[in-house]
């Protein structure tokens, strides 16, 4: 099947000027990029000048879950829509592969927010497991970054202690073999359970592995605020700043390909923090470490319910929670954390809860403390309770549109989502436009060139992650490709729930989105497994 692109106005992913230009494909390869192409093909498509780039591709996601389900394509739809063809997954230490076969652990992989609870396809504890089940099972092309938090549960579940050397050795035995079979990586989510009980040489241990094969480490650090519940010091230094500290100590004096995930600043009062993060990034840079971020064009996020929680309270039992000094400690911690950071139960937005407490969603924690006449942290504790501690919600701000434009013109940025499709509750908005938004910054001057916007989430994805053959318009490469209108995009008015600007969608050499149609029968094998180094 050969298919010709002709008129179009080509982004190559190389971040040099576009060009106008034709493309000629071949099954699943691009065979020609060429000023003027006049040979035949199977279908003819003429672009009149529309633009065309490489597939995006997603640089941190979690629709690894989502690949092995039964019915995955609805969980891919509104990211094909945004022009994604690609997705590396697994992070933020909640793989979906990364553990031991028989753990007695199984339901912890996942920390709560995902977990092999009956619709998927099988398990699959490993890279070379979930490459088979979804190459061409899936819509999109999946790499995996095997997880910390799942390699960490699979031998210790969900304690808080230090791993014993045998338990550590394990561990590292598991992440090893998955960078072996292929891994794009390992991932951390030191704000989760189990990882948020590492300790600092632990984590060196995994970042040397890293450093081993060549692979990124990306983190979801310790803490994204000013204050958290991560440190016991409320005064002082800011403790997003602190745990940018733990990453540069775990990386310093080597080479590590460090990979902050989602630079965020949660909290009005942690927005002053950015030039200070973004000056340790680079001191970072300029000792040898080779540190970049991600960013998503969103205010706010979701997360798992007890992301907010300390660890201390989290690992103890229902019996010791419910002691009054330490729900005491729990409301002062809680009461001046607030004050110091400009962020409250006003600005957590329940997602989900579970099966009966629908009138919760979409409801402030603050909204549904009035109503029950309960303090905010009542209200809140309840809901971690009625959620077995693995609701959902939204929670903002966690940034500013001045700093996604400052950091949309910082060459150690990607673009990312950070989004899945919910099956219930508020869906993150994520899922809808956020590609499209970078595109039509671009598009208006309000963050880079259109040509570095497109780099960053084609080509410079492609590097960072050592996706083979994908990310750039080249002879030979995979025929991933997206086809945008600017015009469109400069006239679209966003967060209106679904995408803008996106005209064509081909994924290895599929037509899979053509205008509004999503060609169902095509995108259902349309993905490829991703592996990395093999």
């Amino acid at each position: 099947m050969t298919i010709l692109l002709k008129n179009a106005k080509i982004y190559d992913g190389t971040a040099n000027p576009p060009f106008p230009g034709d493309l000629l494909l071949e099954n699943d390869r691009i065979v020609r990029v060429a000023p003027r192409i006049d040979e035949g093909a199977d279908k003819v498509y003429d672009l009149q000048g529309k633009s065309v780039a490489p597939g995006f591709i997603d640089s941190h996601s979690h629709n690894d879950w989502f690949a092995i389900c039964k019915d995955c394509l609805p969980c891919f739809e509104p990211f094909i829509r945004q022009g994604i063809t690609s997705f590396v997954t697994g992070n933020c230490g909640l793989s979906a592969i990364g553990f031991e076969k028989d753990t007695p652990y199984i339901d912890q992989v996942g920390g709560g927010l995902f977990g092999y609870r009956g619709q998927t396809t099988g398990v699959y504890p490993d890279a070379q497991s979930l490459f088979d089940a979804v190459s061409g099972n899936a819509p999109c092309n999946i790499a995996v970054l095997a997880g910390h938090c799942s390699a960490r549960a699979s031998v210790a579940g969900g304690e808080n202690r230090p791993l014993t050397p045998e338990e550590e050795q394990r561990m590292l035995a598991i992440l090893e073999e998955n960078l072996k079979q292929g891994a794009a990586g390992i991932s951390l989510g030191l704000m989760y359970s189990p990882g948020l009980y590492a300790e600092e040489e632990e984590l060196k241990k995994v970042a040397a592995l890293c450093v081993k094969y060549d692979r990124p480490l990306t983190v979801h650090p310790r803490a994204e605020s000013k204050v958290s519940m991560s440190y016991p010091q409320l005064l002082g230094r800011s403790h997003l700043l602190r745990a940018l500290d733990e990453l540069e100590y775990i990386a310093k004096g080597t080479d590590l390909k460090l990979q902050y995930s989602h630079l965020i600043f949660v909290g009005r009062n942690t927005f002053a923090d950015m030039p200070k993060a973004l000056s340790i990034l680079r001191r970072m840079r300029r000792e040898g470490v080779q540190v970049q971020f991600d960013i998503y064009n969103e205010t706010k996020g979701v997360s798992v319910i007890t992301v907010i929680l300390p660890a201390w309270y989290q690992g103890m039992s229902e019996e010791e929670r419910r002691k009054p000094l330490n729900r005491l400690k729990l409301r002062l911690l809680v009461r001046a954390s607030i004050l110091l950071l400009g962020f409250d139960f006003r600005d957590i937005e329940v997602a989900y809860i579970g099966p009966g407490h629908e009138e919760y969603e979409g409801k402030t924690v603050h909204q549904l403390a009035q109503e029950r006449r309960l303090s905010d942290l009542e209200m809140y504790l309840r809901l971690c309770r009625e959620s077995d501690f693995q609701g959902r919600v939204n929670m903002g701000p966690y940034t500013t549109e001045e700093i996604i434009h400052t950091f949309e013109k910082d060459d150690l940025c990607l673009f990312m989502t950070d989004a899945w499709v919910e099956e219930h509750g508020v869906q993150n908005p994520a899922i809808y436009d956020c590609f499209p938004k970078f595109l039509r910054d671009a598009a208006l001057g309000a963050g880079d060139s259109m040509e570095k916007t497109v780099r960053r989430m084609t080509g410079a994805a492609a590097d960072r992650f050592q996706l083979r053959e994908r990310g750039y318009l080249r002879e030979g490469y995979y025929a991933d490709v997206t086809v945008f209108d600017e015009e469109a995009l400069k006239a679209a008015v966003p967060d209106q729930e679904k995408s803008f600007g996106i005209e064509k969608v081909f994924v290895n050499g599929r037509l899979i989105l053509d205008g509004d149609r999503l060609d169902a029968e095509a995108a259902a094998h349309s993905g490829r497994a991703m592996p990395v180094g093999i």
